[in-house]
C-alpha cells in the first residue's frame, strides 16, 4: 500500500476544540459525507430523532466528517436544527488523505477523546434510514458486542460485489459468516475504535477506500465479539449491476487481496465457519426490484476477452480459460453461464497473483472486472425466475463452494512459485 505519512490526526483544530469543549459523550454517531447535500439533512434528522427516542438519557454527538465538498453539503448539515438538549452536532472537514477512511479516523478520534461507549456509522446518502436503525445498530454494542455489521433486506440482484466476492471471501477464508461485510452502516465499541486507531493504515490506501471491508476483517482477526443486526432495505441511489462499478470493485477487492498475504497465518488456522448472531427486526420498507442491462454486462465481458485474453491465459487455470473462451462465443444469452467452480478458481488465482505481484497490482486487478461481469450476468440468468428466498439459498451454496475450495488458495499463497508470471 502506498503511504504519505503527512497527518498525525484527522481532526482540524476547530473540530478538536469543539470536542474538547464537549468533554464527554456516551454515544458518537459518525456520518462520512462527500457531495451529499441532497440527502444529508434527512440522515441527520433521522439519526437525531432515533437518539432522542431510544437513548434520551445519554449524551450524544453527531459528527459529519466531510471530504471537502464544494456543493452545499456542509451548509446543509449546519442548517439542520437540533431541538434535543442532549445531542450536539459537529460539522467538519477532516484532515488527511481524501477518502472515507480518513472520515472514519476523524470520527474515531473524537469518540476516543469523549470516551464514548458506543459508536455508530451511517452513510450520508441513505434514503431508507429509519429511527429504528439507531437502536438496532447501537443496542448490541451496549449488550457487549464490539462490532455490529448490517443485515439488509436486499433485492436479489443488488450488491453484486458482495454477492460474487466480498461475502464469499470473508466467510470462506476468515471463517465468519457476515452477510454484508461492506455494508457501510456499523456499530462499534470503544475497544474496537481504539484498536482501529492503533493500526498503521491511516496513511495508506485504506484511508482512501476499502475501509468498510477492512474494518470487518480487522474485527475478525482482532478477536472481537461480532454480530449482525437487521435494518431492512438499504436505498441509496443507482443499483443496476451493469453500471460502472469499476472504482468500487477496485476498492473492495483490492483491499481484500491486499490483506490476504498479511493475514496468511491467520487464514491457515481457520478450521470452520462460525455463524454470527443476528439481532433486531427489520425496520422500514422491503427492497424493490429494478431492471438490469444484461446485454451490457455480456458485451463488457466480450470486450475484455479481446483486450485481456492473453493475460487471462497466464493467470487462470487452463481448463477455466477454455471455459471462458467458449463463453465469449455464446450468442444465445439463455446459454450464457460462467460456472460456480470456475468462478471460485478464477477469484482465487487472481488473489494469489495479486499477492505475488509487487508492481501494477491494480492494473492486473482491472483485468478481473470483465470476468466479474460475466459472473454477474450468469447469476442474473440463474436467478431471474427465483424468489428472494431461493436466491439467498443459491448465494449460500455459492459461499459453500468458496469454503470447499479454500485450501486451493491457501496452497497458492504458500507456494508463490506456483503462480505464473505474466508473459
Amino acid at each position: 500500500m502506498s503511504r504519505t505519512g503527512r497527518f498525525s490526526t484527522a481532526l482540524r483544530d476547530y473540530a478538536r476544540r469543539q470536542v474538547e469543549h464537549l468533554g464527554n459523550a456516551d454515544i458518537v454517531v459518525g456520518i462520512p459525507a462527500y457531495y451529499s447535500d441532497e440527502s444529508l439533512a434527512h440522515v441527520i434528522k433521522t439519526v437525531a430523532e432515533g437518539l432522542d427516542q431510544h437513548y434520551p438519557d445519554r449524551r450524544s454527538l453527531i459528527i459529519i466528517a466531510d471530504g471537502g465538498s464544494t456543493d452545499d453539503t456542509r451548509e446543509v448539515a449546519q442548517s439542520v436544527e437540533s431541538h434535543h438538549f442532549n445531542i450536539d452536532v459537529l460539522v467538519t472537514i477532516y484532515r488527511g488523505i481524501p477518502g472515507k477512511g480518513s472520515a472514519f479516523r476523524a470520527i474515531f478520534e473524537a469518540a476516543k477523546y469523549l470516551r464514548a461507549s458506543g459508536v455508530a456509522l451511517f452513510d450520508s446518502d441513505l434514503k431508507s434510514i429509519k429511527t429504528g436503525w439507531v437502536r438496532n445498530i447501537l443496542s448490541p454494542v451496549f449488550e457487549g458486542y464490539d462490532f455490529v455489521a448490517p443485515d439488509y433486506s436486499r433485492y436479489k440482484f443488488d450488491g453484486t460485489i458482495t454477492n460474487t466476492i466480498a461475502y464469499n471471501l470473508t466467510r470462506a477464508l476468515y471463517g465468519v459468516n457476515i452477510r454484508q461485510p461492506i455494508g457501510g452502516d456499523f456499530g462499534m465499541s470503544s475497544a474496537m475504535v481504539s484498536h482501529c486507531l492503533n493500526q498503521d493504515v491511516w496513511d495508506t490506501d485504506i484511508a482512501k477506500f476499502g475501509v468498510d471491508i477492512w474494518m470487518t476483517i480487522t474485527a475478525i482477526t482482532g478477536g472481537f465479539r461480532i454480530c449482525q443486526t437487521r435494518l431492512g432495505a438499504k436505498i441509496h441511489g443507482e443499483k443496476d449491476p451493469a453500471a460502472d462499478l469499476g472504482p468500487m470493485f477496485r476498492e473492495v477487492v483490492g483491499t481484500i487481496f491486499n490483506l490476504l498475504d498479511k493475514d496468511r497465518s491467520y487464514l491457515e488456522n481457520v478450521k470452520e465457519t462460525v455463524n454470527t448472531p443476528i439481532y433486531g427486526e427489520a425496520v422500514g420498507e422491503e427492497p424493490v426490484s429494478f431492471e438490469v442491462n444484461l446485454e451490457k454486462l455480456v458485451e463488457y465481458f466480450r470486450i475484455g476477452m479481446k483486450n485481456f485474453g492473453p493475460v487471462w491465459a497466464n493467470i487462470i487455470e487452463e481448463e477455466d480459460y477454455a471455459t471462458v473462451n467458449k463463453l465469449a462465443l455464446v450468442r444465445n444469452l439463455k446459454n450464457f453461464n460462467l460456472p460456480t467452480e470456475t468462478w471460485v478458481r478464477i477469484v482465487y488465482r487472481y488473489a494469489a497473483y495479486f499477492c505475488k505481484t509487487e508492481r501494477q497490482r491494480f492494473k492486473i486487478l482491472d483485468t478481473l472486472i470483465p470476468l466479474y461481469n460475466a459472473r454477474v450476468a450468469s447469476l442474473i440468468l440463474i436467478l431471474q425466475e427465483k424468489n428472494q428466498a431461493e436466491a439467498e439459498e443459491f448465494y449460500d451454496s455459492q459461499a459453500m463452494a468458496f469454503e470447499s475450495m479454500r485450501e486451493y488458495l491457501i496452497e497458492l499463497l504458500r507456494n508463490h512459485d506456483a503462480v505464473p508470471e505474466i508473459l
